[in-house]
């Protein structure tokens, strides 16, 4: 049976709703209730595409009514199957428009004029006397009731005929025959195959007893020529013996190297500069690019650039706008091209409907799989963007372009803006200056990059410790990578270089960053809580975690990394992905995400970490195909804090999601 179902406008207001259990109604007024959450998680940012929501042991179904600005919901526990409910939800949406339809107009059209300030302040003062919804919906509940036991009655016929009892077809027991005909003979293909094998077997005996019988020479060869075919060619066995005896091993010298000798070949070490000349000495201008340093703001922050998709953009104008204008315009198969030649056909006021939309919204789905969308989230954009334009009246061929566009574009910042702060340097410092008692000491702000391999976890995370230091905070990496070789010594590198940067002028930053090892081979959660111990006990002020890259389906590795973030609990857990990937985004995102959340709540810590915010490398290889960022986005909900762009340590961007959103609807 149904716990809930209501009716409201996408104001806010309700309309109608009904409880079916004293449960059901004391969740329904609360918070946390699955339809606030609804509304919170899923149709605010624009999630509307799914066959229906879960939370907390609901399942929530919707529909809406675009021309009234209705939505219709259902809840029900999540462990029952409903077969009914989206029928009931199309009745239930049908009857209501056809028995309030006047009402509900008048009701809509008040609203608008509140919203747009022409309505009168004594009308205003009056107008919720005109919202009497008891009165107004008198009636219905009789109506919903029957309308809902009708459902009911024929979900439990259909129940009924499908279990009904079939006659068991009782398997044939027939005697063994005595036919001696009827007896499966040995297949003649069956002894053939044993005697190739046998041919086979004794080939490889006679190729291994003519190498090893004798040394050289072509009679060694030849030992078994008399044997017929299976004997192995001469020439086979002496282009072997040759390869064998000319294949030398590599001589490293005389004696085995001096330590001398091995610290020259040491570079994860800091040396005396040897001269400008020398090959110790360190190009500096190749760690920084001026030309992508940040800027300083008035208080003296240093802030990273905002990501330029460059003046090609300005000079291509919104690819829908420009498809809907020209309406001679040549078609392009599967392209937003050929959408001039669509809507060429919706002029004159009309209502939209699923068919009038249907060519348009695959079209705009392959646009945006171009772009780098996943598929299942370009399927899921397109049918919101259609559920929110059918139903919507249109005047003409402009109003048709606007409102596309404008549903598109709104769809896809609703997505993209992020529900959480993106200024990290902000809940920093919020930490480090926060009130603490006298006895009790500051615990630095710490920070854990995880994902697959290979992303560039250990360049980034260096790129966002440059970022620190030029704002004034002390850095301590921790080497939770012990499995990679050479993790350890790229972490060293990349500490040593930063150390060499200045700050504000100075000649460099030694005493602002340093790195904490342990070697290979030991538990990474183990070295993180040290690190963290470490740096309390130092004054650092943020602590970067750096863990091995490992794939979203290996369950130990998967478990291992959720011990890390259960025992140390960081701040801040970043995602680090390539923008180049399409699909696959959705699935490291997915599994990486509920394997944290599932393990680390597993392992005693109480409510699960999942991931808090993403930062995706290789941004620079992507041109305007970013949808990477839009498919990450949608599967978290969580924001893109910074992308990586280049090699040198000033190589970081931030995202702004208009800019996003005008690169994925350019052509």
């Amino acid at each position: 049976m149904l716990d809930h179902c209501s009716i409201s406008h996408k104001g806010g207001i309700v309309l109608w709703s009904r409880s079916f259990t004293p449960e059901a109604s004391h969740l329904a007024s609360s918070p946390s209730s699955p339809v606030n959450s609804l509304i919170r998680e899923a149709l605010i940012e624009g999630r509307t595409a799914e066959e229906k929501y879960e939370k907390d042991g609901y399942a929530v179904k919707w529909t809406f009514f675009n021309d009234l600005e209705l939505i219709f919901v259902v809840a029900y526990q999540r462990i029952l199957q409903l077969t009914y409910v989206d029928d009931l939800l199309a009745a239930l949406k049908a009857l209501f428009i056809k028995l309030f339809e006047p009402f509900l107009a008048t009701f809509v059209a008040s609203l608008h004029t509140i919203k747009s300030g022409k309505l009168v302040s004594a009308a205003a003062h009056d107008s919720p006397k005109a919202w009497n919804f008891a009165k107004a919906f008198e009636g219905w509940d009789g109506v919903f009731d029957k309308l809902l036991k009708g459902f009911e009655d024929k979900a439990a016929q259909e129940r009924k005929s499908r279990y009904r009892q079939v006659a068991p077809t009782l398997p044939d027991h027939s005697p063994p025959s005595d036919d001696l005909s009827t007896v499966p003979s040995e297949s003649s293909i069956a002894v053939q195959d044993e005697q190739q094998i046998a041919r086979n077997v004794q080939a490889l005996k006679n190729r291994l007893r003519g190498r090893g019988g004798r040394k050289g020479g072509r009679g060694a060869a030849r030992v078994d020529s008399g044997s017929g075919r299976d004997s192995m060619p001469a020439s086979d066995s002496e282009s072997t013996s040759k390869k064998v005896k000319g294949k030398a091993q590599r001589k490293w010298g005389e004696s085995a190297p001096s330590e001398t000798e091995m610290a020259s070949l040491d570079f994860s070490t800091d040396k005396p500069d040897s001269g400008p000349n020398g090959h110790l000495s360190h190009d500096l201008q190749a760690l920084v690019d001026k030309a992508s340093l940040g800027t300083r703001t008035r208080d003296g922050l240093y802030e990273v650039k905002d990501w330029d998709f460059g003046g090609k953009d300005d000079e291509t104008k919104d690819a829908i706008t420009r498809a809907l204008k020209n309406e001679g315009a040549k078609q392009s198969s599967g392209s937003l091209g050929a959408l001039s030649s669509l809507f060429s056909r919706l002029t004159g006021s009309k209502v939209l409907t699923e068919q009038d939309l249907k060519p348009v919204l695959e079209g705009m789905k392959q646009h945006l799989m171009k772009k780098n969308v996943a598929m299942e989230i370009a399927d899921k954009v397109c049918e919101g963007v259609g559920e929110s334009l059918v139903g919507k009246k249109v005047g003409g061929f402009q109003t048709t372009s606007n409102a596309v566009r404008t549903a598109l574009s709104s769809s896809l910042t609703r997505i993209l803006t992020p529900k959480t702060s993106t200024d990290l340097l902000l809940s920093i410092r919020t930490k480090l200056s926060s009130p603490l008692p006298s006895a009790q000491q500051r615990m630095p702000y710490s920070i854990t990059f995880v994902g697959v391999n290979g992303v560039g976890k250990s360049t980034n995370l260096s790129k966002v410790c440059f970022w620190l230091i030029q704002n004034g905070l002390r850095v301590l990496i921790a080497a939770c990578d012990t499995f990679r070789s050479g993790a350890v010594e790229q972490l060293r590198v990349h500490v040593r270089n930063l150390s060499m940067l200045g700050v504000n002028g100075a000649t460099n930053s030694k005493g602002r960053v340093e790195l904490y090892e342990k070697g290979y081979g030991k538990d990474a959660a183990g070295i993180a809580k040290e690190a963290i111990a470490y740096a309390k006990d130092n004054d650092f002020d943020v602590v970067l975690i750096d863990t091995a890259g490992r794939m979203q389906d290996n369950e130990p590795l998967m478990r291992a990394l959720a011990k890390l973030v259960a025992a140390n609990n960081p701040d801040k857990i970043i995602f680090v992905g390539e923008a180049l990937v399409g699909n696959e985004a959705v699935d490291q995102l997915t599994k990486f995400d509920r394997a944290l959340r599932d393990f680390s709540s597993a392992s005693g810590s109480g409510k699960g970490r999942g991931i808090d915010g993403m930062l995706v490398t290789k941004w620079d290889t992507v041109d305007d195909k970013v949808g990477a960022a839009l498919s990450m986005t949608y599967v978290t909900g969580q924001p893109i804090i910074f992308v990586g762009c280049g090699q040198t340590y000033t190589d970081l961007r931030q995202l702004r999601v208009a800019n996003v959103v005008q690169a994925i609807l350019s052509d």
